[in-house]
């Protein structure tokens, strides 16, 4: 198209420019979309001014799905076994995943780094999550994340898009025109947040965090992970963190939490890279209570969970348990794989 010569005495005009003056209608723009740059529709100026006002939700309705237990914690043996005998301590993977139904499988997959170097969710984590899902009848099982470096290193250097495709997952970019916008019905910080639709319409929402370091966040975990489901200028969701990332939970409600602990980043997170700072914990951590995961996790790291801005917030709101009072109480299983 680029080398094709123009008529002699023809300037060059844009498509909209040579059209004819007149009012266009919506069937008429739908035509034209596909005449020539099928570009244009994922344009979210023209999708809004083709398919009326933008979409809006109130999350998740959530299952509240009960395990055997408030938390399965695994330890030892490879991060495959682990997984999938964690999941056998909470119930099974059918107590989450229905016949023919829709899962996303959300992990941290934001970083270009190796598995050995704690910045990602363990693969071997990701391939046991899909190869359960399926085994309980699942007919499709998504993973994406939106990563902070390139996608395409991210997916590809952590070993999560291979092995998650080997074993059938659909493993891609999310897109940011395929979005709606969060709403509560309470006051948040979080109101109007564009959200990647797939996060809000599967059947089951399995959220697959590692446990690291942060330098802003103190500790990044099954809360935290969330915010690779929201498009928009994330860095923004860093003011007010604690709120933000409480509200998001509440409007998500993952199904399942699958902690990875496998190997764990101590210090220079999120994004790490020297092998020093990294530690062999061998353990996994399973529940349905992401705010009561958290608090775990950060015993687990020597950290109290109250420090946390979004565990604090979180129980302020009721969205989960978090105190050390509540960890106590709990129905904790430990397991040696």
């Amino acid at each position: 198209m680029g080398n094709r010569k123009e008529k002699k005495g023809m300037n060059k005009v844009s498509i909209f420019e040579s059209l004819p003056k007149r009012k266009i209608t919506r069937k008429g723009f739908l035509k034209l979309c596909g005449i020539g740059a099928g570009s244009l529709a994922l344009n979210s100026a023209l999708v809004k001014f083709a398919f009326g006002k933008e979409e809006v939700s109130t999350g998740r309705p959530g299952k509240k799905i009960k395990g055997l237990h408030d938390l399965v914690v695994a330890k030892g043996g490879d991060p495959y076994a682990m997984t999938v005998k964690a999941i056998e301590a909470m119930g099974g993977m059918g107590k989450f995943v229905r016949k023919n139904s829709t899962v996303l499988v959300k992990p941290n997959i934001g970083w270009d780094r190796s598995p050995e170097q704690a910045a990602n969710t363990n693969p071997q984590v990701v391939g046991a999550l899909v190869d359960l899902c399926f085994n309980s009848g699942a007919k499709r099982v998504n993973i994406f994340d939106r990563s902070c470096n390139d996608q395409k290193r991210c997916y590809k250097n952590s070993g999560i898009e291979k092995i998650a495709r080997e074993k059938g997952a659909n493993v891609y970019s999310p897109d940011d025109w395929n979005v709606v916008k969060a709403k509560f019905n309470y006051e948040s910080p979080m109101k109007g947040w564009p959200i990647y639709r797939d996060a809000l319409e599967c059947d089951t929402f399995i959220n697959v965090p590692i446990l690291k370091h942060h330098s802003l966040a103190g500790l990044t975990i099954s809360m935290k992970n969330l915010m690779g489901i929201c498009s928009g200028n994330r860095g923004l969701i860093h003011f007010d963190i604690g709120t933000k990332l409480a509200h998001l939970t509440d409007f998500i409600k993952p199904d399942l939490n699958v902690i990875d602990a496998y190997r764990i980043l101590k210090r220079n997170g999120p994004s790490g890279g020297n092998l020093a700072d990294v530690v062999d914990m061998k353990t996994l951590i399973v529940g349905t209570d992401p705010v009561l995961c958290d608090a775990y996790s950060c015993v687990l790291m020597g950290q109290e969970p109250s420090s946390m801005s979004y565990i604090k917030q979180a129980v302020k709101y009721n969205i989960g348990k978090g105190e050390y009072t509540d960890i106590a109480k709990s129905d904790i299983l430990t397991i040696e794989v």
